[in-house]
């Protein structure tokens, strides 16, 4: 059965930031009423009228680097400037990124963003401090005396320790995980301690550079303040606790590197930043038009996200919609360890001397990647606003499923053995049919996520609440509310990881030009997506997905040497094997349709 028309949404709403506010009816207009048992966030704006101090967010993500200038008062976007980046994928399962290439983005974006503020006639004096958001686990190693890089980036996609995770499985006693209980995470060639232990392993430079006392590791954020601190002119080597809290090499109870396991993965201590808070002075920049200005924010892309949500309350929780879809909640100042395959990880901790707060994490690790996959692999869109537009002219996937596991399955499975499927097609499907199903692929992950959070909670959410990039996708957005049978809350600004790194900077002490007390926050506009199909269609269609999901397992079923070189065959895109079926289903179609 086709689902009902994805017409857009009534209304817009207007909700108020904590305390928690009730899901806005479609056409009106609500203050929050009384705390209920779960709250939910919202992102809200100062109520002082425009004019005031500056506050700039770096946001690195997988794709793309993006400098954003707000007014502190008001939480407007004055100006921004955005790079598009590339990634390398030397050998199946290999996904890199140039270091020098993340760095000159960066440097790029600020530069740019600064002439368009100039051209605006807005002083760039008044940007007064600086907020670091980035994408997490992606490991760098580079030399301290030189300032190259020793490696390229692994990024947190990228699969090629699988064997490793294997081996140094069998090393730890079946009644005593400690890496799990000490991180919070499992051990999955996800996080960063395996990559840093692939490239010790394998880059001879690396390796000399370690012997030598030379070599520094970090996750992207450590790498662009040093890098922007001054570099191998004294910048400084930091990170902080919400990106530490992703290498599987810190404590998240001590908040400390952990000798233990630092000892496990066979990785130097020395070679690690120092560990700060999310809102405090790091250092300052040392060149460029924004020399001088205090870099004093940092938080990994989710937890920046969670902050600009303004999820500062236990059981608040936001899903963010990028490159892989990533939903947090947040669970106070305890540390709540999952039952259902979502991880524990650090929150935010906004300030050296405030408590650190946690979160639960459900992690997908193909969001809007799959429409990036439909475009560049398949090509049978453009750009990935057409997927958008596929979808609205078929309104179903007419029973075909797309599981798009291509680095193996996150949250709940954790399991590396499955990859990427389509099944159910048939003569009658076209593209429009496969864009749809990527669309619910997304959705139908989020809901597996949303579900394990449910019982790890015990209180289902009564709506999610919803930010990044693909969230301008109107299906996407109709899609969720009906597969999740809830309602779907939308911020106005999709690009909250900017706001919540640009709010930890302006709060930092020394800085404190973006108060964040609940009564200095008002009203912001909101958009509000309900579900327009039986709750039994939308179980039915979640169904049929969990079988699919059962027969992507068990795909790989042993992993080559970590350095050998791949088999050029078994390299070849899926993408190659699916776009040639459907050349030789049409071409049948065609030869039928000259002899009938």
């Amino acid at each position: 059965m086709a689902p009902a028309p994805y017409d857009e949404p009534d209304a817009v709403d207007v909700l108020r930031a904590p305390p928690r506010p009730a899901p806005p009816s479609p056409g009106k207009r609500e203050t929050a009423p009384e705390q209920l048992s779960r709250p939910t966030g919202f992102m809200a704006a100062p109520k002082t009228a425009a004019g005031g101090p500056l506050v700039g967010a770096l946001v690195q993500g997988t794709d793309y680097s993006n400098f954003m200038v707000f007014n502190s008062k008001t939480s407007e976007v004055l100006s921004h400037h955005r790079v598009e980046l590339t990634q390398e994928v030397p050998k199946e399962g290999w996904i890199e990124q140039d270091p020098k290439q993340i760095l000159q983005s960066v440097n790029e974006c600020i530069e740019k963003t600064c002439e368009k503020l100039q051209e605006l006639n807005i002083d760039i004096s008044n940007i007064k401090a600086i907020g670091v958001s980035n994408q997490r686990e992606t490991t760098v190693v580079w030399d301290k005396l030189t300032g190259e890089p020793l490696y390229n980036a692994v990024m947190w996609l990228d699969v090629r320790t699988q064997s490793t995770v294997e081996t140094l499985s069998k090393k730890i006693p079946g009644n005593n995980n400690f890496v799990k209980s000490k991180t919070g995470l499992p051990l999955s060639t996800y996080f960063s301690a395996v990559k840093l232990r692939w490239i010790l392993d394998n880059v001879r430079k690396a390796q000399k550079a370690v012997e030598e006392g030379r070599a520094l590791f970090g996750t992207v954020d450590s790498w662009l303040i040093w890098s922007l601190t001054g570099g191998v002119d004294g910048g400084i080597h930091c990170t902080d606790v919400t990106n530490a809290s992703r290498t599987m090499l810190f404590n998240i109870h001590s908040l400390e590197w952990d000798k233990e396991l630092c000892d496990f993965f066979e990785i130097p201590m020395d070679i690690l930043p120092n560990i700060w808070s999310s809102s405090e002075i790091y250092g300052r920049v040392k060149t460029g038009t924004l020399e001088g200005v205090p870099i004093s924010g940092c938080l990994g892309d989710q937890s920046a996200a969670l902050v600009g949500q303004m999820c500062f309350q236990e059981g608040q929780a936001k899903n963010t919609y990028g490159t892989g879809c990533f939903l947090l909640c947040n669970t106070g100042h305890k540390c709540v360890f999952s039952e259902c395959g979502l991880l524990t990880t650090v929150a935010y901790k906004l300030g050296k001397n405030k408590p650190v707060f946690y979160a639960l994490e459900g992690s997908v690790a193909i969001g809007g990647a799959v429409i990036h996959w439909l475009r560049d692999n398949l090509g049978i869109i453009k750009t990935s606003e057409e997927s958008e537009k596929l979808a609205k002219e078929v309104g179903t996937s007419y029973g075909c499923y797309f599981i798009p596991a291509f680095s193996g399955l996150y949250a709940p499975y954790w399991e590396p053995t499955a990859r990427g499927i389509i099944c159910g097609l048939t003569q009658f499907t076209n593209k429009s049919h496969i864009a749809f199903a990527a669309l619910e692929a997304i959705c139908f992950q989020t809901r597996e996520i949303l579900d394990a959070m449910n019982r790890d909670c015990g209180i289902p959410l009564s709506h999610l609440q919803v930010d990044g990039e693909m969230t301008n996708n109107k299906v996407l957005m109709q899609l969720q509310a009906d597969i999740l049978h809830i309602p779907v809350i939308k911020a106005s600004m999709p690009e909250t990881m900017a706001l919540g790194a640009a709010m930890a900077a302006g709060a930092a002490e020394g800085v404190n030009v973006w108060s964040l007390k609940p009564e200095d926050l008002s009203t912001i506009m909101m958009e509000r997506f309900e579900p327009q199909i039986k709750a039994r269609e939308s179980e039915i269609r979640y169904s049929t997905w969990k079988k699919a999901v059962m027969k992507s397992m068990g795909w790989v079923t042993g992993q080559p040497s970590e350095s050998s070189e791949a088999n050029n065959f078994s390299s070849l895109p899926l993408g190659f094997f699916i776009v040639t079926s459907m050349i030789m289903l049409i071409g049948a179609r065609y030869i039928s349709s000259i002899f009938s």
